[in-house]
C-alpha cells in the first residue's frame, strides 16, 4: 500500500501542474479533464465559472513519488494548511536549486541553510501555497 498526496488547487491545477512540471520536472502521468467526464453533471466544478477544460484529475510523477491534483469545486480558496511534501535531493546544488525555483513567487517558511542533522534544510510555500521541505541526507 502506498499513502499519496492529493491536492485540491480549486481552480488552478493546470497552472500547478506546469509550474510543478518546470520547477521539479514532474511528468504528467495522465490528466482528464471535467468535460472528458463520461458522467456529465457529477461532481466536480459547477455553476457558471466552472469551463469544462478545468482538471478534474490529474496524476504527477515527481522522482520515484507520485502526487494527484484536481481543480475540485474551482472556487479559488485553496487552502493547504497541516502538511508538508518533502524532497530529498542527493545534492546540496540540487536542494539549492529546488529550493530558489519552489521560492519564486512564494514565501520562505525557513530558509535553506546547513542544520545539525542536514548539510541543507529549508521550508518554503510555493505560489499555490503549497508547503514543501528540501531536505538533503547527510
Amino acid at each position: 500500500m502506498q499513502v499519496q498526496p492529493y491536492l485540491n488547487f480549486d481552480g488552478r491545477c493546470e497552472e500547478a501542474v506546469e509550474f510543478y512540471r518546470k520547477a521539479l520536472g514532474a511528468e504528467v502521468e495522465m490528466l482528464l479533464r471535467f468535460k472528458d467526464n463520461p458522467e456529465a453533471g457529477g461532481e466536480g466544478c459547477q455553476g457558471p465559472a466552472a469551463p469544462g477544460d478545468k482538471v478534474m484529475h490529474t496524476c504527477l510523477r515527481i522522482g520515484d513519488s507520485r502526487v494527484m491534483a484536481s481543480d475540485g469545486y474551482c472556487q479559488g480558496k485553496a487552502s493547504f494548511q497541516g502538511f508538508s511534501l518533502s524532497l530529498s535531493p542527493k545534492t546540496e546544488a540540487e536542494a539549492d536549486r529546488l529550493f530558489r525555483v519552489l521560492s519564486d513567487g512564494g514565501q520562505v517558511q525557513v530558509p535553506l541553510a546547513k542544520t545539525f542533522f542536514s548539510p541543507r534544510f529549508g521550508m518554503v510555500a510555493d505560489r499555490f501555497g503549497v508547503s514543501w521541505m528540501v531536505v538533503v541526507s547527510p
